[in-house]
């Protein structure tokens, strides 16, 4: 399928072309069938000829100065125009206005058609399409194809069908794989099934029983029915005019015309976004001005920024990716609208002096084009799940979890933690690990997982350090260390080891009690900095065996049958349950011992065994 818009003057005809193409009436109200004069939306299709064929849709727009804002609403999604001019009357005041916004939305594909040629006197239909094109031309629909027809009596309907076949066969191809982002522009209700709402579908398939999502937020409705051209459908993709029959535990009657209906998970809704202008400069614009994107017109607040650069701040958030296009317009002046490009969704606040100016110059290095690697490199760190919502293709694969990362960025982070371990190291030399956490507020990061990843992707030091003790970083229990090499113990430290070593000769698996440790004067950072340095097995505050023994563990417990409880582990080993239960919580998260259940492992020996 494919859907156009019409625009033009008021009374030019752009109903009466859509009736004599389709056989359907566009004006839904009687008030408009009594006025001649279309109010609302109206929406029929007809069959094309040629190497354009299918169905072709029309989305009928009012041409009155006062319903420009319904105008919008319906040029808004469309991908095409057919731009309609009297005869009879030629150019007028809302041929241009609607020009302009045409432009102002960047529409590149289009059909100009001069109507009523049968009241016109001879050789002004000549005169007319001649000013029309050229109007046309010197904006963003530039060269566009042309007839001239009479819908009373016939004249160049034909003609007019087979250019918009040709119209049609030559518009892009849409992504029927992309997010889907419906915009209302009709609502009603159908007794017996509930809430309908109608719109262009510029990308995307919908299916019947998908989950979409109200922009607004709230819960996802259901997808229970599903038309196009008024027959039922299990699926339609991109481009379409579609019916959805909604049906979920939220209340559908708030939905209205410019609300979206969502692909779950993959759209960033903002009330803050900074965008490029086309047409007036950003100074000039006054600070309140309506925003039209979609079918949705919300007032917003423009800061400017740049000579062509603005912020602007809305009075509700809107789904908008890197590279839309929208409208600024003061709906109380005539007055040239505004193109807007948006540039960024998730821009930073302002916090101190001179962070606009300096947003300003970054915004005009800017295209408007969605770029993962500037993306990337201006954000430093990123989730991919937001990338993606924001529109912006994903340059790399993630660091660690979700998250994406600049090179230079990353290697910066990289320096800075081997400087902030080394700093530690410094100061604690009996406990010189960096707790990963306090490396996390350190370096500014905003998930644990971040440091983890740079500990273990780190290959060497910055230049500058003390390449022999930080050639590379090592994370050990929640800590992170410099070097390869063990801190030195002091002597009395070296000497009280030496005690645990003797008493855990007889019985390895009888830890120490607190009284015995403190007795040899082993606080817990002391008790930290001998486990750093390889001379204890640290299982938990206050509870160390030997080095080694946690394999030796593994080795009785292998000849235990499967599966075993935490009492046959603990009469195996000869031990206690304060030392049982750290033991095998430090078996399990080593690998050499899998829970079958709640209560009983077994060794991961006998998984290997049996399999």
């Amino acid at each position: 399928m494919h859907v156009l818009a019409t625009a033009g003057h008021v009374d030019h005809g752009k109903s009466t072309l859509v009736r004599a193409l389709t056989g359907m009436e566009p004006d839904r109200l009687e008030e408009e069938r009594r006025r001649g004069l279309t109010i609302e939306l109206g929406f029929a299709w007809t069959a094309l000829p040629g190497a354009g064929g299918g169905p072709l849709a029309f989305v009928d727009v009012p041409g009155h100065e006062r319903l420009v804002g319904t105008m919008l609403a319906g040029v808004g999604p469309a991908p095409a125009v057919l731009f309609v001019v009297a005869a009879d009357q030629g150019w007028q005041r809302q041929s241009t206005e609607h020009l302009e916004v045409l432009d102002a939305l960047g529409v590149r594909h289009g059909l100009l058609v001069v109507s009523r040629a049968d009241l016109a006197e001879p050789g002004a239909a000549t005169h007319v399409r001649a000013d029309a094109l050229a109007r046309l031309a010197a904006t963003s629909l530039g060269d566009v194809a042309h007839v001239t027809v009479s819908a009373a009596t016939g004249q160049g309907m034909a003609d007019l069908r087979t250019a918009l076949g040709r119209l049609a066969g030559a518009l892009p191809s849409p992504d029927v794989e992309a997010d889907v982002r419906l915009w209302v522009d009709r609502v009603f209700t159908v007794q017996g099934r509930g809430t309908v709402v109608t719109g262009t579908l510029g990308a995307g398939t919908i299916r019947t029983g998908d989950r979409l999502v109200p922009a607004a937020g709230g819960a996802p409705f259901r997808v229970r029915g599903l038309q196009s051209l008024k027959r039922d459908r299990d699926a339609v993709g991109a481009v379409a005019r579609v019916a959805v029959n909604l049906h979920g535990e939220a209340r559908t009657d708030g939905i209205r015309r410019g609300d979206a209906l969502l692909t779950p998970g993959r759209w960033l809704t903002a009330d803050v976004i900074d965008v490029r202008l086309r047409g007036d400069r950003a100074h000039d614009l006054p600070e309140q001005l309506m925003l039209h994107v979609g079918t949705a017109a919300v007032p917003v607040r423009v800061r400017p920024l740049g000579a062509d650069t603005a912020r602007l701040s809305s009075e509700r958030a809107l789904p908008l990716r890197v590279g839309d296009v929208a409208l600024l317009r003061d709906p109380g002046r005539h007055r040239v609208p505004a193109g807007v490009t948006v540039l960024d969704v998730r821009p930073e606040r302002f916090a101190r002096r001179g962070a606009a100016a300096a947003r300003a110059r970054e915004l005009a290095a800017m295209t408007g084009r969605p770029d993962g690697a500037d993306e990337l490199r201006r954000r430093g760190l990123i989730r991919r799940s937001e990338l993606v919502a924001m529109g912006v293709p994903v340059p790399c694969e993630p660091v660690a979890g979700d998250w994406l990362a600049d090179p230079g960025h990353w290697d910066a982070l990289r320096a800075r933690l081997v400087a902030a371990v080394e700093e530690h190291a410094a100061r604690n030399p009996t406990d010189p690990g960096l707790p990963a956490d306090a490396a996390r507020h350190a370096l500014g990061l905003p998930d644990r997982a971040l440091v983890e990843a740079l500990a273990s992707g780190t290959a060497g030091p910055p230049a500058g350090s003390p390449a022999g003790r930080f050639a590379g970083l090592q994370r050990r229990g929640g800590r992170i260390y410099g070097s390869a090499t063990a801190p030195e113990l002091p002597p009395r430290v070296r000497e009280a080891v030496a005690a645990v070593r003797r008493d855990l000769e007889g019985a390895p698996f009888r830890a120490p009690e607190a009284g015995r440790l403190a007795e040899l004067g082993l606080t817990p950072r002391l008790l930290a900095a001998a486990a750093a340095s390889g001379a204890l097995l640290r299982l938990a505050d206050g509870i160390v065996l030997l080095p080694g023994d946690d394999a030796r563990a593994a080795a009785v417990l292998a000849g235990l049958d499967a599966p075993f409880t935490l009492s046959d582990a603990r009469r195996a080993l000869g031990t206690t349950r304060r030392v049982a239960v750290p033991l095998m919580e430090h078996l399990d998260a080593r690998g050499y011992t899998v829970r079958v259940d709640d209560l009983r492992r077994r060794c991961r020996v006998h998984t290997e065994g049996t399999s």
